[in-house]
């Protein structure tokens, strides 16, 4: 539900499920994407938010999602809570999120691309973007991948290359290919890990594109 203080936030309870947050008119657009395709409406009415992030393999991709978007995570201990980044929770599996709060900025511009054997399979690797842009400079950018890492998902450092400049083509490639370069992947039966190492930077590049473009539509 939206934060009654601000229209900038917006809170998710780790007990909703995943098809509650797709039916929220407050999801943006990017965790939408994440939910919709290869989960299925009965997978999604039986999982919840607190499940996924138990087991983030039951969907990687709304956990990227979640992490581009820069989502922080409400940890309670006792009688207090704290709130943290969703990354620090992830590398914690003891801790246990009450809640999520994902920051609406107007100014941020979203992006995705995966590839899969078909559109109704799982993705073999996705590529989930954010980027803040305010007076044609990058302020935040974030791009979390799957399946190119030992986790789910991940952040890419590679992403903060885009930061105090502009969101030009140049700088868009300069940052695909240090994903690239940082990422780690084991391959299989899917693709091998040369295969999942280029598609890091592909897909990188298309989800960045993708929210140049939506920077100028403005």
């Amino acid at each position: 539900m939206m934060d009654e203080e601000s229209t900038r936030t917006w809170t998710i309870d780790a007990d909703a499920s995943l098809q509650l947050l797709l039916d929220d008119p407050a999801c943006p657009l990017l965790l939408q994407q994440s939910m919709t395709g290869v989960l299925s409406w009965q997978t999604r009415n039986e999982t919840t938010v607190r499940r996924v992030l138990a087991a983030p393999r039951l969907a990687p991709q709304f956990v990227a999602a979640l992490l581009a978007l820069g989502t922080l995570a409400t940890v309670e201990h006792n009688d207090s809570a704290k709130e943290v980044p969703l990354t620090e929770l992830l590398l914690e599996p003891g801790e246990r999120a009450a809640a999520l709060r994902v920051p609406l900025v107007r100014e941020l511009r979203t992006g995705r691309a995966q590839v899969a054997r078909t559109p109704a399979d799982a993705p073999i690797v996705a590529a989930y973007a954010a980027v803040e842009v305010h007076a044609e400079t990058v302020r935040a950018a974030r791009v979390a991948l799957t399946g190119v890492w030992r986790r789910p998902a991940q952040l890419a450092r590679g992403a903060s290359q885009l930061v105090g400049g502009p969101l030009s083509p140049d700088r868009v490639e300069a940052a695909a290919n240090a994903v690239r370069d940082e990422v780690a992947p084991e391959g299989d039966y899917l693709g091998s890990e040369e295969y999942r190492r280029a598609m890091a930077a592909v897909l990188t590049r298309r989800a960045l594109r993708d929210c140049m473009r939506r920077v100028e539509n403005l």
